[in-house]
């Protein structure tokens, strides 16, 4: 009897410190700085984009994200693998060479280390449904050929156009984004630019009459872009703060921007434009939604 209460105090007490341990071990990990490595035989930019995008999913985001790009030979492997730390590193490549994803694969199982290859299957998956051996060419998609011209002059368009500043570009845009200040005309543009789209946007203001010039354009050509008051008000007040002006300033203040909303859904509506809620959306999110109304007005044969 006595020594069955012994064994079960035993188990107890074994029980407690393989909690503590399993809790100071939890502890210990959170604390290490957790690394994620782009490897790319290009310029990295896929492999980051992916990996901030699926990063994007959690709660943790601490993770030092470090892009190693021109990885083209073994020896740039083996530098970044001697680098990560098999318990708190992520190896994430986008080579396109097989022999250098075969490597790369080895050498990590090798050393402890987790690395996920993002572009092996989709080119092996391409491979498959185009019956086509790829090029095996790092880097084409970054290549100076015609699409790289027109998203240089994309841009270009998008920053001489940028609130109103050239009017005279306004026919020759293929679209045009109108709203009050903030509410993210800028950034949506120049996100547009670089899928090649020539865009112009035009602050709407209650003193200032919308230019002549936006009345003469095909109303799906036009795409109106509105925030809650509540969203605008706090983007302004901390754009204020920003420029170190008077928090109570009337640019943030809620009876402005109210008077300010009021007047661009007037003028929506006298456009007959379509008009997007960019309350809580990423700048991607809006421009996806601009893309949908740009091929809906295509496949209709709106100008």
């Amino acid at each position: 009897m006595g020594l069955a209460l012994e064994s079960s105090a035993l188990g107890k007490g074994f029980g407690r410190y393989r909690a503590n341990f399993l809790e100071l071990r939890r502890e210990s990990r959170t604390d290490q700085i957790r690394v994620l490595y782009a490897v790319s035989d290009s310029t990295g930019e896929t492999a980051e984009r992916l990996a901030r995008a699926a990063l994007a999913q959690f709660v943790a985001r601490d993770v030092d994200i470090r892009a190693v790009a021109m990885a083209d030979s073994p020896e740039v492997v083996d530098r970044v693998l001697a680098e990560a730390d098999p318990g708190s590193s992520l190896i994430a490549y986008t080579f396109v060479s097989a022999d250098l994803r075969s490597y790369l694969r080895r050498r990590a199982d090798e050393a402890g280390i987790r690395a996920v290859d993002l572009m092996g299957p989709m080119m092996e998956a391409l491979e498959w449904l185009l019956h086509e051996q790829p090029k095996m060419l790092p880097g084409l998609r970054h290549r100076l050929d015609a699409e790289y011209f027109q998203r240089v002059e994309a841009v270009d368009f998008a920053v001489a156009s940028d609130d109103g500043r050239d009017l005279r570009g306004l026919d020759k845009a293929d679209v045009v984004l109108i709203g009050v200040s903030r509410s993210s005309k800028t950034p949506v543009s120049l996100y547009l630019a670089h899928r090649r789209l020539k865009v112009a946007n035009v602050p709407l203001v209650p003193e200032v009459a919308p230019p002549p010039e936006l009345f003469r354009l095909p109303a799906p050509r036009i795409i109106g872009l509105t925030v809650s008051p509540q969203k605008l008000h706090d983007i302004r007040e901390e754009r204020v703060k920003t420029l170190g002006l008077k928090v109570d300033a009337s640019y943030a203040r809620m009876e402005r921007i109210l008077t300010e909303l009021a007047y661009a859904d007037a003028i929506f509506r006298k456009l007959g434009c379509p008009v997007i809620d960019a309350t809580n959306q990423a700048v991607e999110e809006t421009a996806v939604r601009i893309l949908e109304i740009i091929d809906r007005g295509t496949r209709n044969g709106d100008d």
